[in-house]
């Protein structure tokens, strides 16, 4: 096999493994997710530590599952989720009574439409939060973005926001 078909074949593998990742994505209903966008770039930067699933890893990142859609139903908590991804967060957090103590890195390189489509991504198609939740918009990035937090403040606002967001 020459060296052109090997990389031909290496991209079809990789198409291959992302098109099943996007796949384990798909809503219970086996339809695609309605934030396809959002899905790539979750598989892309997000997914080797939370899963294509959303559903995190013991010791490692938490699930993605159930708090998402509670937070985008508040907008303390629509906040949250615009700053956890643009300035990460760090220290220990409790997610379905486990403790995770990690580092998320930060994605403020990304642009503002990517990033909200992302966060409804994990909302909306992971998290199942209800259609009477908007959507996260670009401006809601944009106005965050100018804050320059640390991960560590990050995790003190998540403190707040439990207080004030509804349970599933």
């Amino acid at each position: 096999m020459n060296a052109g078909s090997r990389r031909g074949a290496a991209a079809l593998g990789a198409a291959a493994l992302f098109a099943a990742a996007l796949a384990s994505a798909q809503q219970p209903s086996g339809a695609p997710p309605h934030f396809a966008d959002g899905a790539s770039v979750f598989q892309a930067n997000c997914a080797v530590c939370h899963r294509a699933n959303g559903a995190g890893q013991a010791g490692l990142a938490p699930p993605l599952l159930h708090y998402p859609a509670r937070y985008v139903a508040v907008p303390e908590g629509r906040r949250q989720l615009v700053l956890t991804l643009l300035f990460g967060m760090f220290g220990d957090v409790v997610v379905d009574d486990r403790h995770f103590n990690f580092k998320m890195p930060e994605f403020s390189r990304l642009d503002d439409a990517t990033l909200a489509s992302v966060i409804n991504f994990v909302a909306f198609d992971l998290s199942q939060a209800p259609d009477t939740s908007a959507p996260v918009t670009p401006g809601e990035v944009s106005r965050e973005r100018a804050l320059g937090l640390s991960g560590e403040a990050v995790r003190r606002h998540r403190v707040d926001v439990l207080g004030t967001a509804p349970t599933p």
